[in-house]
Formats: C-alpha cells, sequence, structure tokens
C-alpha cells in the first residue's frame, strides 16, 4: 500500500508498559469487543503520556476487529479480578467497563525519529483517504525495542 507522507510528518514510537501502568487517573486507548453484558475486552491497550491527555477521547467504532470499538477515556476505578484488571473508563459523554486480560498487548508512546521508519519496521499509520483515492498520513508509529503497535 502506498502511503503519501505529509512534508512535515513525523515519527512516535511504541514500547512495552506494564498492567501496573494502568491506574485510577490515567488516560488510557483501548480498542475492544463488545460483551454481552455491555461492557468492553480490551484487545490492547496505550497509556498515553500525560502530554496526550484528551487525545481522541470518547468510544467510537474502530477498525482492528469486526464490531471493535476504540474507547480514548480516563480511569475513574480499576479492580482486579479473575479474567484480568476491568477498568471504568470515564469520558465527556459516558463511561465503559473495559475488561483487561492478562494476554492483551500495553503500549505506551515513546521518541522516534524518521530514521527509525525504515525498511523491516513494524508500523501503524492514521492516515485518511482523499477524494482522489490517495492516502495522506502526517504521522508514523514505529515499534522499538521489538514491540509491533498492537493498533
Amino acid at each position: 500500500m502506498s502511503i503519501h507522507l505529509a512534508s512535515d510528518w513525523a515519527a512516535t514510537g511504541v514500547v512495552k508498559a506494564a498492567m501496573s501502568d494502568i491506574k485510577p487517573g490515567t488516560f488510557i486507548g483501548t480498542a475492544s469487543l463488545p460483551q454481552t453484558d455491555g461492557s468492553q475486552r480490551a484487545i490492547e491497550v496505550v497509556v498515553f503520556p500525560e502530554a496526550m491527555r484528551g487525545l481522541g477521547e470518547g468510544h467510537y467504532p474502530w477498525n482492528l476487529k469486526p464490531t471493535s470499538m476504540m474507547t480514548n477515556a480516563n480511569i475513574a476505578n480499576s479492580v482486579d479480578g479473575v479474567d484480568g484488571r476491568t477498568v471504568t473508563l470515564s469520558y465527556k459523554g459516558g463511561e465503559k467497563k473495559v475488561t483487561i486480560p492478562a494476554d492483551a498487548p500495553i503500549v505506551t508512546f515513546a521518541a522516534a525519529t524518521a530514521a527509525d521508519v525504515k525498511p523491516g519496521a513494524h508500523v501503524f499509520v492514521p492516515a485518511m483517504r482523499q477524494a482522489d483515492g490517495t492516502i495522506n498520513a502526517g504521522r508514523v508509529v514505529v515499534g522499538k525495542d521489538g514491540v509491533v503497535p498492537p493498533m
């Protein structure tokens, strides 16, 4: 797939984080699958640095898997359980309960440069298809230290 990068495009790194980084007051993003009880089950979690608090806040469809959703929100509370950690995510206009299983990848952002984006690197590229069919992006998220961006 060909993606046109803006002249001022930037690279952002993705590195491993831990379940211990997921605690009340933290702003996270999680792709998840809806459960029959109305809750969500996380597929992956991004722990946002404080400078990115509020980015993409809300609960909306995501294309990681069929029926998946994205919730970017503040953790209101957290409870460890048999199936993993269950967090209540609070965002403008609502809240969602999300269970984070032990096998869900947990990552955070880190510094990266254009030099990190090279053949063989694992990347996630948030992009927009234009009216003429081209795909444009201003950022490339690249895995570092062996991490594959789970987005």
